[in-house]
């Protein structure tokens, strides 16, 4: 895959949370069986959950709960996932210092993510990033979820931007869809739900080896394209 970085510096930043922002698989994996022992069912390894997240709990549930009925099962999900969600969720490294520096640098930052907006929101206030990120936007804040682009313009209004005013960066090939449907440079990171090799043949401006990266390049202005 050829790097492409944007010609002109963004005027905001937005992130896709569960995989690119923060491992919180640990806390998903751990409603996901609850609902699962609901049912008597057997417990799945954080590993086998992880391939699932990243397109919505109803999705997620979908794939882990056999002939689930969504709306109990979501609301049991739901019900136990607070319980969960500070002790099973941490940053990814270089997150918290990198959104730092772009927000010191006067960009826009915001939150665009499948995860349902109250546990995000939550998520922002626990691991102290409040004062640094502008705007969440989840499931619940547009007509449809990613990958088609609603969610994500959404957010951009949030911000006051256009989309070629903003940058991307997410770590699935979902992010990329969305992104594109969007009108919106893109780039990916390989800490998420899809590996390294999966995120190389998908269509992103940049495949980013280390979140840090997204620093020195936006400030560091390298707008060359590559």
């Amino acid at each position: 895959m050829k790097d492409r970085v944007p010609v002109n510096r963004p005027e905001a930043v937005v992130f896709d949370f569960d995989g690119t922002l923060v491992d919180s698989y640990e806390a998903i994996a751990a409603s996901v069986n609850h609902v699962r022992s609901s049912h008597g069912l057997p417990l799945l390894s954080t590993a086998e959950v992880r391939r699932h997240v990243g397109r919505g709990p109803i999705h997620l549930l979908r794939r882990t709960v056999p002939n689930s009925d969504i709306a109990i099962d979501l609301a049991k999900y739901r019900t136990h996932h607070p319980s969960v969600l500070r002790s099973g969720t941490h940053l990814l490294p270089g997150v918290a210092k990198t959104l730092r520096e772009l927000k010191d640098a006067s960009f826009r930052l915001g939150i665009c993510s499948n995860k349902p907006a109250a546990f995000t929101r939550q998520l922002v206030k626990i691991l102290g990033l409040t004062g640094l990120v502008d705007a969440v936007v989840g499931p619940e804040d547009a007509p449809r979820i990613k990958p088609a682009p609603d969610m994500l313009l959404a957010i951009l209004s949030r911000l006051a931007v256009v989309p070629t005013q903003a940058l991307y960066v997410g770590d699935m090939v979902v992010d990329v869809e969305t992104a594109r449907s969007a009108g919106v440079t893109v780039w990916v990171i390989p800490t998420g739900s899809d590996s390294k090799e999966t995120l190389a043949k998908a269509s992103a401006d940049r495949l980013l080896g280390d979140f840090s990266e997204i620093a020195a390049l936006l400030i560091g202005g390298s707008t060359a394209q590559g």
